[in-house]
């Protein structure tokens, strides 16, 4: 099997977020050719694969009915980094969101972007992101920019690093999201991001295409259309997503086969896309023994491999690379490779995301216009 890299440049997240600037009038490229507007709302959905939307019509309705074109979401597949893409308009090499779970370099420890919690030194979201958001570059050119999504992620690390620029709106009902969306697209010039993140969760804990998830994403469909219906003239509403989702059918535990710890000085990442940081000096047999063990479930790359081959985009700024595993390891079966001792939460789950498959890569990109 061959990994799908993700297409930056074309269709990537990346690409949405840069031509969401050009479409509001400003010097940015648009390379999906989207089509001008005074104002952008970007529906995000945690977890609407495009796969998993598609093999479930019956309960979507309204999004099944404006199915288009797919995007890619970049790699890791998974919500810290494809939302800094989305926050920069950058591919993850160059704005250094490069999983879920990283090492921060000269530490010993690793970093977890998502929850921003270290068990080392505090880290300032603008050390770790530096780049401009989109959210700043659009509040620079005169465009009212707003978040409305949950109360308690307004202040957190994770948020200043990819949401830095935004009027924040707390807001953790449906029906208090879609006021907030109405009243910030009141503004003549706007740019309004609302995200649901249930729908993942179901997928996480019960697996996709299970009752729960199958609610969820009722509940999103009716969501879209209700956001569809607080449109004002002049606006169009980009539904999308920030990965799909697998459910697993083999673990591999990292915490129950030796070999898979020897030389191992931090294993980050997460179960479908683990970044494998070595003991000095020890990178080339960790390299060999994952690769034999994990022959025929997942593919084995060097750092060197996984940047050539373009993963994380065409470029990755060297003061990034170790960020990255010395080894990372991409399951492409249904199996994950967990770490029942070191993430028993995680362990748990039946939903996985992270790896370059179609199934957790292919995210929708529908568009409900009111121009």
């Amino acid at each position: 099997m061959t990994p799908l890299v993700p297409a930056y440049g074309e269709a990537s997240l990346a690409d949405l977020s840069a031509s969401l600037l050009a479409v509001l009038g400003m010097d940015s490229p648009n390379p999906l050719g989207l089509a001008p507007v005074e104002r952008v709302l970007l529906f995000l959905v945690d977890g609407l694969g495009a796969e998993l939307l598609r093999a479930h019509p019956e309960r979507a309705p309204f999004l099944s009915s404006r199915l288009g074109r797919t995007l890619t979401a970049g790699f890791p597949a998974t919500t810290a980094t494809s939302l800094g893409t989305l926050g920069t308009a950058l591919t993850p090499g160059e704005h250094g969101m490069l999983g879920y779970q990283v090492a921060a370099p000269g530490t010993g420890h690793l970093f977890n972007c998502l929850r921003w919690t270290t068990p080392g030194e505090p880290i300032e979201p603008e050390d770790w992101q530096p780049a401009p958001t989109v959210f700043e570059r659009a509040a620079a050119a005169g465009i009212a920019v707003g978040y409305v999504g949950p109360a308690y992620f307004e202040g957190t690390g994770f948020n200043q690093a990819v949401y830095r620029g935004v009027r924040f709106v707390g807001a953790d009902e449906v029906d208090d999201r879609i006021e907030g969306v109405r009243r910030a697209l009141a503004e003549p010039r706007a740019h309004v991001t609302v995200y649901y993140g249930d729908l993942d969760s179901a997928g996480h804990q019960s697996g996709w295409g299970g009752p729960a998830w199958l609610d969820q994403l009722a509940r999103v469909d009716r969501m879209a259309e209700r956001l569809a219906g607080v449109l004002p003239p002049g606006s169009a509403m980009y539904v999308t997503a920030d990965h799909g989702m697998i459910n697993a059918a083999e673990r591999v535990d990292a915490d129950a086969v030796p070999e898979l710890r020897e030389g191992v000085a931090l294993l980050g990442g997460e179960a479908r896309a683990r970044h494998v940081y070595a003991a000095p000096g020890a990178a080339g047999a960790v390299l060999e023994t994952w690769r034999g063990l994990l022959d025929g479930k997942a593919w084995a790359v060097s750092r060197e491999e996984a940047v050539d081959s373009g993963w994380f985009g065409p470029r990755v700024r060297d003061t990034w690379l170790p960020r990255i595993g010395d080894v990372v390891a991409v399951p492409y079966t249904d199996a994950v490779i967990i770490a029942s001792e070191a993430e028993p939460k995680e362990s748990s789950f039946v939903g996985y995301h992270g790896s370059l498959t179609p199934a957790e890569q292919y995210v929708p990109l529908l568009e409900v216009s009111t121009r």
